[in-house]
């Protein structure tokens, strides 16, 4: 199911239903500042293990990564130190994943690595939605099949007839990126670009 939404004045009882699939254990598609990404409640374990499954991915391997509505919901799921607050607070929200120890409020699957992802993207759309659900968004990159167009990345409509009957809504909110994010490890207290995407770090 394809689902049109819009930087503002959604439908509120739409929006409720996102939120309702994503509190009933759903996954969706969702657009952030960069790429396309496949997302879930970030408390729902099995909800998590499913996305695990699509994309392929290893939990143990790598660290997965959430989205929070706030800088103030971030200290719940991740330890911040001064300087990593500080420089969080002047690059987001934006195209950054900041690799930060987390806490034991997020489940098991993501104490393997001892490690989480924070996402704070500049997307209206994603941000309303995790303001309403009141809680972080697991999310990680739509994965594109080889010899595939970017299209079916990009563009919804192919974005839903390629994923559509694997997840439970994929929302429409316009024609998707495909540069990823800057990631920056801050595990250590130091901020250390791992990878440079397409957003630029203010320090």
């Amino acid at each position: 199911m394809i689902v049109k939404l819009y930087n503002k004045n959604n439908n509120p009882q739409e929006l409720q239903r996102l939120v309702d699939v994503l509190n009933d254990g759903g996954i969706v598609i969702i657009p952030t500042d960069t790429t396309y990404a496949i997302g879930c409640h970030a408390l729902k374990e099995r909800a998590i293990e499913r996305i695990c499954r699509l994309k392929g991915i290893d939990p143990k391997k790598q660290p997965l990564s959430i989205i929070c509505y706030d800088l103030s919901s971030i200290s719940e799921y991740a330890k911040l130190d001064n300087n990593t607050f500080k420089l969080m607070k002047r690059n987001l929200p934006g195209p950054f994943t900041f690799i930060l120890n987390g806490t034991t409020r997020l489940p098991k699957i993501f104490r393997n690595r001892k490690e989480v992802g924070i996402r704070m993207p500049d997307n209206s759309i994603v941000q309303e939605l995790s303001r309403l659900l009141d809680a972080p968004i697991m999310s990680t990159s739509l994965p594109l099949p080889d010899g595939m167009e970017s299209d079916y990345i990009t563009n919804p409509e192919l974005i839903d007839e390629l994923f559509g009957e694997r997840v439970d809504i994929v929302i429409d909110g316009g024609m998707g990126g495909t540069e990823v994010s800057t990631i920056i490890n801050c595990t250590d207290g130091e901020a250390e670009i791992i990878r440079q995407g397409i957003g630029w770090l203010e320090e």
